[in-house]
């Protein structure tokens, strides 16, 4: 009697850099949000980002600057991103599912940290579409709140349902178990679109300096005395909100150099 013994079918070794997808979550046809594993080694500053990405058609990962969305004490990352039809990585990245693997390479950087910035009374936190990124895991910090006595957080979008992400997360901190002790009534949120009709229509450059901002939300302009501002959205954006803030007296800070104000230079354009 004789018998066939037929070898193993190869298993494909698991990229050393792969993070399991924990949760996905759709909000619009252009944005989505999800979590993976986070690796025992990284270690990060909220506001910081790192590279993720897939594995390309040549067998190299493919990776683009992604802000982590998620505060330092989390157990995973979250991410925030858009969806571009014939974007290389986010057309698909966009139909990643729980369970599936993606890149990420544990080198945290960034310059929307709170080390950045001087101390100061009020911390404005801008932001354009997926620029609320960083400000997601920042305003989840309870450092933030020890360091200012008020937060403002301004997300600016085309469309009302494009601000779900950032409504829904704002909305849940005051009683959130976690991080509500420290955020009480600190924080205001301020959500305008530029295209859809809504409460606070309007690019946030013209609503900051025709001062209807501070108008509807009840507090004071900008100080540079006791104002710290961080900025993150379109490169558009970035330029027009840096022109007013050193119109106004703001300077720009850096890690090696913190002053008034600061930007994310790195950003997802894909």
């Amino acid at each position: 009697m004789t018998q066939t013994i037929l070898a193993d079918t190869p298993v494909a070794e698991r990229h050393p850099d792969a993070q399991t997808v924990t949760a996905v979550t759709h909000y619009t046809d252009r944005l989505f949000s999800f979590r993976v594993e986070r690796p025992q080694s990284l270690r990060f500053r909220s506001g910081e980002f790192v590279m993720i990405g897939l594995i390309g058609e040549n067998g190299k990962p493919l990776l683009r600057a992604y802000s982590i969305a998620s505060p330092a004490w989390d157990d995973e990352l979250e991410f925030y991103s858009i969806k571009v039809p014939d974007g290389p990585l986010t057309s698909r990245l966009q139909n990643i599912k729980v369970g599936d693997d993606i890149i990420l390479k544990t080198k945290p950087v960034g310059t929307l940290v709170l080390d950045a910035l001087i101390p100061g009374k009020r911390l404005f936190m801008l932001s354009t579409g997926t620029g609320f990124a960083p400000f997601a895991s920042l305003t989840r910090d309870p450092e933030t709140y020890e360091k200012f006595d008020q937060v403002i957080v301004t997300h600016t979008c085309r469309d009302v349902a494009e601000l779900d992400y950032s409504k829904q997360l704002v909305t849940s901190l005051p009683d959130d178990p976690l991080i509500g002790e420290f955020v009480g009534d600190n924080l205001l949120y301020y959500p305008t679109t530029t295209r859809e009709p809504s409460e606070n229509q309007g690019r946030i450059t013209t609503l900051i300096e025709s001062g209807k901002m501070f108008e509807d939300l009840g507090i004071e302009g900008l100080n540079p005395e006791t104002d710290r501002v961080m900025l993150c959205g379109s490169m558009a954006f970035n330029v027009d909100v840096r022109t007013i803030l050193e119109a106004n007296g703001f300077e720009e800070g850096a890690n090696s150099k913190p002053a008034t104000f600061v930007l994310e230079k790195a950003f997802v354009g894909e």
